[in-house]
């Protein structure tokens, strides 16, 4: 089994998408496990040397930060912070985005600027390697703080408490540890504080986030493209002249994506008798490329952020320094999935603007799509499910950033909210990828009504894929499994494999 080294370097997109899909081991680099354990000298000499307080480590937290605490009971005070922020409510997360959670927590805690044991960053791997995978739910954290009750829920079984999911079922975590021969991590201090100060929540949701985003983006392209045919459209809004004199990275890009998905069509290269398309097909480059640029800043954001050190206090030992700062804020995170939110939501809402355009019965197709409308509905209710996807993404777009709710007793006084805005930003991806599924099956549909015309053999090849999923509707039949079966193919697809494999890439 390969191996990866944590702390090693800075992360990257391309490894994590490996790591989290190939069988890798998680191991601490040499560099690393020098920095933390020398960070981890420096805090036990610090706090033994002086009697002034160090906020976190012999103190107490948040607003009880003028507590001071014994020296005999500092490990103590870790496990109860512990086990007092496990608050977690909501739908269990994810095991993908648990897995997550633990390589980025481990990756920043070996920078070696938190003061942690060697033996707690090797309990996180170990977790990881062993699959254990602690039950984490999605509500809770204020994203300020760092993601404090998800975070708390998942380091709870790293001391024996809490549940987790392994081999197969959920257990107690002090079972698992027992079956394994391990015992409970002994906190000392500050540790505590270094796991659950930090934004791994919120960060771990953007990495799967994206995943998924990018990916919808060039099926995105590759069903527009298949709906222009359907609908008998025009080339000529994707011309590149059009695109040099507004020069928009994404719009330039998803301009010259539909060419390239066009070329070798019979049907976008035959006569036209409409001059001009709707703007759901005549503006695909301004608002696909729109949303692929957001999607671009929102990844720069989420690469710094898993790179980054956000726990606190921070400990700088080459000067002899232990600094109370705010790097646990999540507000650079929190604005990018509501904004990376409300683009999707305008992906969303132009899929199901052409799903319209094609079912009305327009350029010599029939309406709804059917043979025999009114006998059969045919695809008249796919639409409106749509249309009610699209209003509840417009519901999730309302961006959680724009909130902030004091706590700790003021102590907290401006919070970010983006552990609400990652997960809502999920839910919208969950929803748009519906609707792109739906759009499929009315253009797959509505192709059969321009044969023997054929689109490009790129555009061919997606339909015969399709079309071992779910079949063409000569009569009405039910229909949410078709729905579920075309979402199903779009989540699973494999695009690698695609003729265009490359057209989307940046």
């Amino acid at each position: 089994m390969d191996v990866f080294y944590i702390g090693s370097g800075s992360l990257t997109f391309e490894q994590l998408q490996s790591l989290l899909y190939k069988p890798y081991q998680l191991r601490l680099a040499d560099a690393a496990r020098a920095r933390v354990a020398a960070c981890r000298v420096y805090l036990d000499t610090k706090s033994q040397a002086t009697d002034a307080p160090i906020y976190g480590v012999t103190t107490g937290f948040g607003s009880l930060h003028n507590k001071t605490i014994r020296p005999e009971e500092l490990g103590k005070l870790q496990e109860n912070l512990v086990m007092s922020h496990a608050c977690s409510v909501g739908e269990v997360v994810s095991p993908e985005i648990i897995r997550l959670m633990l390589l980025l927590k481990a990756q920043a805690l070996a920078s070696g600027y938190s003061g942690v044991q060697v033996s707690t960053v090797e309990r996180i791997l170990d977790f990881y390697n062993h699959g254990i995978v602690p039950v984490v739910y999605d509500c809770g954290s204020l994203g300020a703080s760092g993601d404090l009750a998800p975070l708390a829920n998942l380091f709870l079984p790293l001391i024996g408490q809490g549940e987790v999911l392994y081999d197969g079922r959920k257990q107690f975590s002090a079972a698992v540890l027992s079956q394994l021969g391990w015992g409970p991590q002994r906190l000392q201090s500050k540790e505590g504080l270094a796991l659950l100060n930090g934004t791994q929540f919120m960060s771990a949701c953007g990495v799967s986030a994206l995943f998924r985003v990018f990916r919808l983006l060039r099926l995105a392209d590759m069903i527009g493209a298949l709906s222009l045919e359907a609908f008998d459209g025009r080339i000529e809004p994707f011309d590149s002249r059009l695109h040099d004199i507004r020069p928009h990275r994404g719009q330039v890009q998803t301009a010259q994506a539909f060419r390239r998905l066009l070329e070798g069509s019979e049907l976008i290269a035959r006569r036209k008798n409409h001059v001009q398309d709707p703007y759901s097909f005549r503006c695909i480059p301004q608002v696909h490329g729109a949303v692929k640029d957001c999607a671009d800043y929102v990844a720069n954001v989420v690469l710094i952020e898993i790179n980054s050190v956000t726990d606190n206090p921070t400990i700088f030992a080459d000067s002899d320094e232990v600094i109370s700062g705010g790097n646990f804020h999540g507000q650079p995170l929190a604005l990018a999935y509501d904004f990376m939110a409300i683009a999707l939501t305008q992906l969303g809402n132009i899929s199901e603007r052409r799903t319209a355009q094609l079912i009305w019965g327009l350029r010599d197709l029939p309406e709804y799509l059917i043979a025999q409308s009114g006998l059969n509905s045919g695809f008249m209710i796919p639409q409106y499910v749509a249309a009610a996807l699209v209003n509840l993404n417009k519901t999730y777009s309302h961006p959680s950033s724009v909130d902030s709710i004091v706590s700790s007793n003021g102590q907290e006084d401006h919070v970010s909210m983006g552990g609400n805005a990652a997960t809502k930003l999920l839910k919208v991806i969950d929803n748009v990828e519906r609707i792109l599924a739906i759009e499929l099956m009315n253009a797959a549909q509505a192709i059969e009504f321009r044969r023997p015309a054929k689109t490009s053999p790129a555009l061919e090849e997606l339909l015969a894929g399709f079309r071992q999923e779910v079949s063409f509707l000569s009569e009405d039949r039910v229909m949410y499994m078709d729905m579920q079966k075309a979402t199903e193919f779009i989540r699973r697809v494999d695009l690698g494999s695609w003729i265009l494999d490359k057209v989307n890439e940046k």
